[in-house]
């Protein structure tokens, strides 16, 4: 796959993300989440998978907990024709005013629906980021 085809669908995904959250659409957003997702580098946390995960949108969702989503800083790590690598800054705003900003490594998997769906998300520490955005340039 190409790296301008494989961000171009990594972009699409992230704004699909970004929208299905800030309308609290519960199902559009898990249906972005494959059943194999695990969450890793989250601090209290060894792992999140799919159903912490739900539950913690849900939650979130239902009492309008997130003010918005935002990605920016793109950076394209690696692609196949079936998975996408990529880290991205990403930014979150409370409803109370908190303000969450981390960089994280996600990975995308085209699955067996040929949907692609986060499998993998890892919260980087400053030093790896900084590692990984040079290392992609």
């Amino acid at each position: 796959m190409l790296e301008e085809n494989a961000q171009q669908i990594a972009e699409q995904w992230l704004t699909h993300a970004a929208e299905s959250a800030g309308q609290k659409d519960l199902q559009s957003h898990m249906g972005m989440i494959s059943k194999r997702i695990s969450v890793q580098g989250v601090p209290g946390f060894d792992s999140i998978d799919y159903d912490v995960w739900y539950k913690q949108c849900r939650h979130q969702f239902e009492n309008s907990m997130i003010k918005s989503i935002a990605y920016k800083g793109f950076n394209f790590i690696s692609a196949t024709e079936t998975q996408i690598v990529f880290t991205v800054f990403e930014t979150v705003i409370g409803a109370d005013g908190t303000l969450n900003e981390q960089i994280v490594e996600k990975s995308l998997e085209k699955e067996g629906d040929d949907v692609w769906r986060l499998v993998l998300e890892r919260v980087l520490i400053e030093n790896d980021a900084m590692r990984n955005h040079e290392l992609s340039k």
